[in-house]
Formats: C-alpha cells, sequence, structure tokens
C-alpha cells in the first residue's frame, strides 16, 4: 500500500487496540549475525498501526545499518504471524505506514529496499496485510498449521500493499487470480506446493527452522548476498532483459574486485573456510 490513501491491510484484524505500553512494539535481537525481528501486539495478533509500521521500517533500517548483520528473520509474537491492518485504528482516522516515512509503505516493509536477506517465519495465519508483509521477504519458513490468504474482497476492500502484484508472480496466475476472488486462506501445504512458502516446520517451530535457514545463508558472503538478491529482485519484477545484464556487469565487477572476492578464491586454494569482510 502506497501511504494514506485506503486501508490496504487486512479486514481480518481485530476492532480492539492494544493498551499502550512502553514494550518496543517490534523487538530486535541480535543473534551473530542474524537479527530476529518480532512483531510484538500478540493482544490484537500482531495487527498493524502506525507505531508498529514506524518500529519495524526502524528495525530493517538499523538491519541493514549494522555490517555485523547479514541476515534478518521476521516473526510474530504469539500464535498469529500477522492478521494484516489494525482496523480499529482505520476506523479512528489513524494510517498503517510510518507518517514520516511515508515511502516504506505498509507496515513499513512493503516499499522498504532493505538490501539484507529477509525470512518471515510464519505461524498461525498471515492474512491480508500479514500475507503482504511476507511476500515482501525474500523467504517464507511455515508451520505446518499456518495459513495464507487475502480476504479484503469479502469486505469490499483491495490487497493493495502489494498482494495483487506480487502474489502473482510467485505462484501460479490462476492460484493468485483464485485467492483474490474467492479470499479463501490456503494451508501451508497448498502454499508450498505455489512455491509461495519455501520450508515446512512442525508447529511451533517456523521460527527455529527459519533460524537454521537463516545461519546458512549468513555463512556466505555479504555483498554477494546483497547483489543476488538485487539481481533475483530486478528480474522477477519485469525489469528489461538489456537492464538486467547491465545490472549483472555492475554487480560482478563489483564483487570482483572486493576483498572478500579474493578472500573466497584464497580460502578456496588453501581450503579453508573464508573470513569475510563485507567489502
Amino acid at each position: 500500500m502506497t501511504a494514506p490513501a485506503a486501508p490496504a491491510g487486512t479486514p481480518d484484524a481485530p476492532g480492539t487496540a492494544a493498551p499502550d505500553t512502553d514494550a518496543p512494539l517490534v523487538r530486535f535481537e541480535r543473534r551473530g549475525p542474524v537479527a530476529v525481528l518480532t512483531l510484538d501486539r500478540p493482544a490484537v495478533r500482531n495487527a498493524v498501526d502506525s507505531a508498529l509500521a514506524a518500529a519495524l521500517g526502524a528495525a530493517l533500517t538499523e538491519l541493514d545499518r549494522d555490517p555485523a548483520l547479514r541476515v534478518g528473520v521476521l516473526t510474530g509474537a504469539g500464535p498469529v504471524f500477522c492478521a494484516g491492518a489494525d482496523l480499529k485504528a482505520l476506523a479512528d482516522g489513524g494510517v498503517v505506514h510510518d507518517p514520516d516515512h511515508e515511502e516504506w509503505g505498509f507496515a513499513g516493509i512493503v516499499h522498504h529496499p532493505v538490501r539484507s536477506p529477509l525470512i518471515a517465519a510464519v505461524e498461525g495465519a498471515a492474512l491480508g496485510g500479514g500475507l503482504e508483509i511476507a511476500l515482501a521477504c525474500d523467504l517464507v519458513v511455515a508451520a505446518e498449521d499456518a495459513r495464507f490468504g487475502l480476504p479484503e474482497v469479502t469486505r469490499g476492500l483491495l490487497a493493495g500493499a502489494g498482494g495483487l502484484i506480487r502474489l502473482p508472480r510467485l505462484v501460479p496466475v490462476r492460484a493468485a487470480m483464485e485467492a483474490a476472488l474467492t479470499g479463501e486462506p490456503v494451508s501451508a501445504a497448498t502454499a508450498r506446493q505455489w512455491h509461495l512458502v519455501n520450508r515446512l516446520a512442525p508447529p511451533g517451530h517456523a521460527l527455529h527452522a527459519a533460524l537454521e535457514l537463516a545461519e546458512r545463508i549468513a555463512a556466505h558472503a555479504p555483498l554477494s548476498l546483497q547483489a543476488g538478491k538485487r539481481l533475483v529482485r530486478a528480474a522477477a519484477g519485469g525489469t528489461p532483459e538489456d537492464e538486467l545484464w547491465r545490472i549483472n556487469a555492475e554487480l560482478s565487477a563489483r564483487l570482483l574486485a572486493s576483498r572478500d572476492a579474493r578472500e573466497g578464491m584464497a580460502a578456496f586454494a588453501e581450503r579453508r573456510p573464508p573470513v569475510w569482510h563485507g567489502c
């Protein structure tokens, strides 16, 4: 969703806002080179209001800013990943983006240009805006009993935070059309068949499985990870082929000239693990 327009989250969020507290709405935890970002409004199923959007946007900025961090894992506190927009906040005239960074879009993430790989760890439901948050991530690990859907059509709304743009790029077009027109959620197993989900985990273990995946990714060269993400996203987003080749050449030359490329080749020749420097 691009800023203050219409309610582009989910119609499924609760009708009452969580009480004000001093606790962070997005917890930020460093686990070696991996950052765990936890949406923390469980009383309202992690529904998104402007404060949570600002907190998530700031956390994503910190992820990219810290050179010791290479991968982010985004999850939700409690039994639900995210129920989407906080409809109570919207009904009261509020917004579901950061007013100081409207360019980041819904939840501070859907238009946020994050360089680091980002993995969604989904327990319970990811509906409406919750699914759109997961779609903004690069990889998705889900519990076997998780559900995914875009129920906006059942409330006369539009999944305007990227759901109807990103979903058809990831799943078969007719599957995306069915999701858009029926508003019915699908199981994690179906989402896996559609390639919307990368990996399944037993209920309650999505974060653990996502961390295992994140640690495998974080073992690689940071600049290579960022370059690979950028090129894949550009290709998936429909960038013209000539421009893709230009980006490919630019990134390849930059990496070849990097300290990490020299380290990677030396480590291979010396039969030892590489020590990455991020430069």
